[in-house]
């Protein structure tokens, strides 16, 4: 099925190409339907072909070292996947499959020489915006990698979860106790002294009744304060988490890396007492 120029515009990869190299590219392309729970390709497959999504929903899912399931993308209109494995012609490092009823570009190689063929400047602008991208991704990583729980947090929080913070932070301090006493004494005192003409005599029934519409208030701030320290807890975790997880790929990695290292010494070693027994006879 032919493709519609239109629909090429979507897609950011060919945002920079004019009339004419988005014409020689629908020429190329060819609609494929999907039905749902249909798979479009899978890992370790040699397709040769990447896709553009022009409707419905597609997932692109890997499987991490514990064999589970992990979700890479789920391209929206105009999203491409598939591209680098159609590039280097290698197998498809992740699998995707139609959720729903779904419309896709299918684009191969053969396709982009077409193009380049036909109007060399093409590359260019598919270059610049590949770099585009590559350096957003690569801004994202650096934000992710350097960011702080507490960046984070501060900037999740609400006027109400800051002011909770202040007021259980004043209230559990040695500041609010020392205020707070003086107060008290000074109330006490005062309405001793003034004895017949005192607003507030022994046993001060309406400091009672500010001291309990206090601790009512207070609670529920203190409660608050804590529900939010458990929300700082959770997310220090899951960047703790994060950290561990790429530590752990760049220990297997230098791991591997170790393994062969080791398997090229014992076939040097193999090698020279081969040559050493050869030398002998």
């Amino acid at each position: 099925m032919p493709c519609d120029l239109e629909e090429l515009r979507h897609v950011p990869l060919f945002e920079l190409l004019d009339e004419e190299e988005l014409a020689v590219l629908a020429s190329q392309v060819e609609l494929r339907q999907f039905a749902a729970r249909q798979r479009i390709f899978k890992i370790g497959e040699v397709s040769g072909c990447a896709y553009i999504l022009i409707s419905g929903e597609v997932r692109v899912t890997t499987v991490d070292d514990d064999q589970q399931e992990v979700l890479i993308d789920e391209p929206v209109h105009g999203g491409l996947f598939g591209f680098a494995s159609m590039i280097d012609q290698t197998p498809h490092q992740s699998g995707a499959m139609a959720m729903q009823e779904s419309v896709c570009l299918e684009l191969d190689r053969e396709d982009i020489t077409v193009l380049l063929q036909r109007k060399p400047l093409a590359g260019l602008d598919m270059l610049t915006m590949l770099g585009r991208q590559i350096h957003a991704s690569q801004r994202l990583v650096q934000l992710r990698s350097h960011r702080s729980a507490n960046e984070v947090i501060e900037e999740e929080a609400t006027f109400g979860e800051r002011l909770a913070d202040a007021v259980a932070r004043f209230g559990g301090s040695w500041r609010f106790i020392i205020w707070f006493g003086v107060v008290l004494v000074a109330y006490s005192a005062l309405n001793i002294a003034l004895r017949g003409h005192a607003w507030d005599p022994y046993p001060f029934i309406l400091l009672n009744l500010f001291l309990s519409m206090l601790a009512s208030l207070q609670a529920p701030v203190i409660m608050m304060s804590q529900n939010r320290q458990d929300t700082k807890d959770r997310v220090r975790s899951e960047l703790d988490f994060d950290v561990n997880r790429r530590a752990e790929s760049e220990i297997q990695a230098l791991s591997h890396q170790v393994t062969l290292l080791t398997d090229k010494v014992s076939d040097v070693e193999d090698l020279l007492r081969f040559n050493k027994t050869a030398a002998k006879n």
